[in-house]
């Protein structure tokens, strides 16, 4: 199915006639198209698309169904039902009133060719290039940045569960795939154990069962992967995703071990044989993507979501109206593995501003996204990268000893002098944690004779120091002193704002429950989800609505006269 890039259509007459008198005040998918006009074109979505083929459904058309669909937090089915339905909506895409639409599962196909052509930011970026063009947004102003989990479409599984239902989803597609090939394979007791969803409530009650349980379904899972791996079977079964999931847990999970008694399953534990480290370990067989993380204290499995978005100066609002002189917009949205921690992403989220001529002239996050090389690195590039720099967890600062700060460096001569006034005796570059550093270390003998020795060291060998180059360690120092000030908090307090864009997203569109398998697709999600947040925020900058629902009592509401 190629694409036959089209303008955008005009709104037919009939169309706009009955739909100004059902809106007489309008409606979101109205003003979207009175005032962004043809901001989503066909040629971008080409690259999802074949070449050959009779044309379908403008893909750009497609691409606004699905922000008006997060818009509203509908079903594929609901979305369709609208575009056939919904005057608002036939206004906004230029539909005749007799316009029948299309099947949902046009939308699921169109999410699968934006994945597929790596197309997943382009309706945000369009939306973004039209604001630009409006003036709404522009780089060098004020943003901020924070992330939030995603619960993954997946049920939460237990070890034993996990082993048995990957067992019982490589049956399925395998079922589905070559049914006879794989009657020749089980027999009828597989159909007694992987017949129905594997379920804590249908599993031996006793220790004994479980393991004996667990060892059936270890070597059930060696002997289908050595079957659609035999001579006999077609070549393609082992590429089957549940197939790949299979080999991939069963790696996790269990090992075979070969003795003169013969060959045993066995499965692994933490204390004897050792599992993969958290960030590779899979939790479901449907979703290998799906990682467990711990946040604050709070666990999830599934995925992280980082948004970014412009923060305007409340010094800029209209004094009469208190009107803002632009909405804050997302301008950018990252989805990770719940794994990858925020400081891993602030270089990133950086070129991706960049690459949209969105770099912010002072970018706020939390503590997660701030170090001393990240606060270098922007500055090289003309951001202010404001954020809390992590306090020194050293012993001496702890208990109110002597930390690094009360050492005298001398950079030009690598020589640092401690607070009683003795030199070091050794400087050494190295790399620790793939980060550059100048170890440096005292003599032992001043160490044990020192009268201050139980507020510097408790080492027998002296006092060692592990510093950062000069202009990290420069960086961490002014970081530091200058977040104790009235007015550096007085500036980070924009920061708090990024939390009522997150509560916005998770109340309109969804946006912390992952509506499709694998990161791709909840990736689009996001994103998705990213444009409807900003058609809103455009649609209340229109219509000077406020975007925050404060209830107020009767009382509150009464015009009393001022207390004498």
């Amino acid at each position: 199915m190629p694409v036959q890039p089209r303008p955008w259509p005009d709104v037919p007459g009939d169309t706009a006639r009955v739909a100004r008198r059902a809106f007489r005040k309008g409606a979101l998918a109205i003003r979207v198209r009175d005032e962004l006009g043809a901001w989503c074109g066909d040629e971008v979505f080409s690259g999802g698309y074949g070449v050959r083929g009779a044309p379908g459904i403008s893909p750009a058309q497609l691409a606004m169904v699905t922000v008006l669909q997060f818009a509203e937090n509908l079903t594929d089915r609901q979305a369709a039902d609208s575009v056939r339905g919904r005057l608002d909506w036939k206004y906004c895409l230029g539909l005749e009133l007799e316009d029948e639409g299309f099947d949902f599962s046009v939308l699921s196909e169109f999410r699968a060719r934006l994945v597929a052509g790596s197309l997943e930011l382009a309706v945000l970026d369009l939306l973004l290039e039209r604001c630009k063009e409006l003036g709404l947004v522009k780089a060098g102003g004020r943003q901020r940045t924070d992330s939030t989990h995603v619960l993954g479409r997946i049920r939460v599984l237990n070890r034993l569960e996990l082993a048995g239902e990957t067992v019982r989803a490589a049956l399925e597609a395998l079922a589905a795939a070559v049914p006879q090939w794989l009657a020749g394979v089980i027999d009828e007791s597989w159909q007694q154990v992987y017949g129905q969803r594997i379920d804590a409530l249908r599993l031996p009650a006793s220790e004994t069962g479980r393991t004996a349980l667990a060892v059936q379904y270890g070597k059930d899972g060696y002997r289908l992967l050595e079957a659609v791996r035999s001579p006999g079977a077609p070549p393609w079964l082992r590429e089957l995703p549940a197939v790949q999931a299979l080999r991939v847990i069963w790696v996790q999970q269990y090992y075979r071990d070969i003795s003169e008694h013969g060959e045993q399953v066995i499965r692994r534990e933490a204390s004897e044989h050792g599992l993969p480290p958290g960030a590779l370990i899979v939790h479901s067989p449907y979703d290998t993507d799906v990682r467990y993380s711990v946040k604050r204290g709070k666990g999830w499995q599934g995925y992280k979501v980082h948004l970014t978005e412009t923060c305007s100066d409340p010094a800029g609002d209209d004094p009469e109206t208190g009107r803002p002189q632009a909405p804050n917009l997302i301008t950018n949205v990252a989805a990770t593995t719940a794994t990858l921690p925020d400081v891993s992403m602030t270089a990133a989220i950086g070129d991706m501003l960049a690459a949209r001529d969105l770099s912010p002239g002072e970018h706020a996050a939390d503590a997660g996204y701030i170090s001393a090389d990240l606060l270098l690195a922007a500055r090289a590039r003309g951001i202010t990268l404001l954020g809390p720099v992590l306090a020194d967890t050293s012993p001496q600062a702890r208990n109110g000893g002597y930390d690094t700060s009360a050492f005298g460096i001398d950079w030009d001569r690598r020589q640092v002098t401690c607070p009683q006034g003795e030199t070091s005796i050794a400087w050494r570059p190295g790399r620790q944690k793939n980060a550059d550093v100048n170890v440096v270390r005292f003599a032992t003998a001043a160490c044990q004779a020192c009268p201050a020795r139980s507020k510097c060291t408790t080492s027998r060998t002296g006092r060692m120091l592990t510093l950062r180059t000069r202009q990290a360690h420069d960086a961490i120092i002014a970081a530091r002193a200058g977040q104790d000030t009235q007015e550096w908090k007085d500036r980070y307090k924009t920061r708090a704002g990024i939390e009522g864009t997150i509560s916005q997203a998770t109340h309109v569109t969804g946006i912390r429950r992952a509506r499709y398998l694998g990161l791709p697709k909840t990736r689009l999600q996001h994103i998705a989800a990213a444009t409807a947040i900003n058609l809103i925020r455009l649609d209340a900058w229109w219509t000077s609505t406020p975007l925050d629902r404060t209830r107020t009592t009767h009382i509150q509401r009464l015009k009393l006269n001022p207390a004498a």
